[in-house]
């Protein structure tokens, strides 16, 4: 399944004030405010540096600023997975964006390759 620029922008918005909200959800603590802080800027950078990369200068900057996204993508997950081994987390929330967080790293990963496997092509064909 391909998704425009578009929809991927829209969904990762989705993705992020879903992760917001969940965040908000969490009981008061230091654990879980680290947390939430971590997630609150890796989540929103994945949305950020998608835009960048939509509207990057060249196919090695394009290519740079989604390696940007792919390792916050990932950082969401790694804190995402911390939070299920803390009580009091809403786990079928947290699994939920845990599914959409690797949905979304999976495209991002899947765009990469062809994005390279097209520069070696044309450069090939130069």
């Amino acid at each position: 399944m391909s998704f425009s620029k578009h929809d991927m922008i829209k969904r990762q918005r989705q993705y992020v004030l879903d992760m917001l909200a969940m965040i908000e959800a969490l009981p008061q603590g230091y654990s879980y405010s680290v947390i939430g802080r971590q997630l609150t800027r890796c989540s929103t950078s994945v949305g950020a540096n998608y835009r960048a990369a939509c509207r990057a200068k060249s196919t090695a900057d394009f290519i740079h600023k989604l390696k940007i996204v792919e390792e916050e993508a990932d950082e969401c997950l790694y804190f995402m997975d911390l939070l299920t081994e803390l009580k009091g987390t809403n786990l079928d929330v947290l699994k939920r964006l845990l599914k959409e967080g690797e949905e979304i790293l999976a495209i991002v990963v899947a765009s990469i390759k062809t994005a390279v496997s097209n520069r070696n092509l044309k450069n090939q064909k130069s």
